[in-house]
C-alpha cells in the first residue's frame, strides 16, 4: 500500500481540532522571519522533509536560538543541509518547557485494526521497549491500563500529578484514530511536565 506523509501544517491542524495541545509553529523562509516568530523567547528551526525521519540524529534540528545572529547561523546552516533532503521547508517553533518524553501513536493493523501507542518518547522508546498498545476505541479504563503497564509511570506521571491528563490525551488520540482513515500517527516527542504537555513533533500517513 502507498502511503501519503501528511504536511505539517495540515497534520497539527488536525491534532489541534481534537484539542490535543501541539506546541505552537510556523514556516519561515528566513532569519527575519525567525526573529518575528520568537518574539523575543527562544525558538527552534527544523527541516521538515519526507526523506528525513530522525531530524535530530542528522543534525537537522537547531535549539534555543534567540537573536538574529544565531538565526541567521541557524538558517543558513539548515538550508545547506535541507538540500539533501529536497523538497523541504523549514519550521521555526516556540521552545518547550523542560519535562519528560513520551510518544503517543497508532497505526491501522491489517489484523487488529486501529492500536494506540503510549511509551518513553525519543530515542528511548526504542532503546528501552517501555511501551504499551491497545485496540481502539479505548475506555479511559483502557488508558489507566496502559499508563499503569509502564515501568516509568511514575516518571511520565510526575509521581500522578499527570495521569488525569495523560489519560485525557490517551482518550482524545484515540477518537481522533477511529474518525479518520489515518494509517500512522506519531506525536513524538510529547513534553509531559506537572502542568501540562506539548506535542513537539508529528508525523502522520494516510
Amino acid at each position: 500500500m502507498n502511503m501519503e506523509l501528511m504536511e505539517y501544517g495540515a497534520a497539527a491542524k488536525l491534532v489541534n481540532s481534537y484539542k490535543i495541545n501541539s506546541i505552537e509553529s510556523k514556516y519561515v523562509k528566513n532569519a527575519q522571519e525567525a526573529l518575528l516568530f520568537s518574539k523575543g523567547k527562544k525558538i527552534v528551526l527544523k527541516v521538515l522533509s519526507g526523506k528525513a525521519l530522525h531530524k535530530s540524529k542528522m543534525g537537522l534540528v537547531k535549539v534555543g536560538l534567540e537573536n538574529q545572529k544565531e538565526m541567521e547561523a541557524a538558517f543558513s546552516d539548515l538550508s545547506k543541509k535541507g538540500k539533501k533532503f529536497a523538497p523541504y521547508k523549514i519550521i521555526a517553533q516556540k521552545m518547550a518547557p523542560g519535562g519528560v518524553e513520551i510518544i503517543v501513536g497508532g497505526r491501522n493493523d491489517a489484523q487488529f485494526g486501529k492500536m494506540i501507542l503510549l511509551g518513553l518518547g525519543g530515542i528511548y522508546v526504542e532503546t528501552f521497549r517501555d511501551f504499551a498498545l491497545r485496540a481502539c476505541p479505548i475506555t479511559r479504563f483502557d488508558a489507566k491500563s496502559m499508563i499503569a503497564q509502564l515501568k516509568s509511570k511514575k516518571v511520565v506521571t510526575y509521581n500522578g500529578k499527570m495521569e488525569a491528563q495523560l489519560e485525557e490525551l490517551l482518550l482524545k488520540t484515540s477518537k481522533l484514530l477511529v474518525a479518520t482513515k489515518l494509517e500512522e500517527l506519531d506525536l513524538n516527542p510529547v513534553i509531559i511536565r506537572e502542568d501540562g504537555y506539548d506535542v513537539v513533533d508529528i508525523r502522520v500517513l494516510r
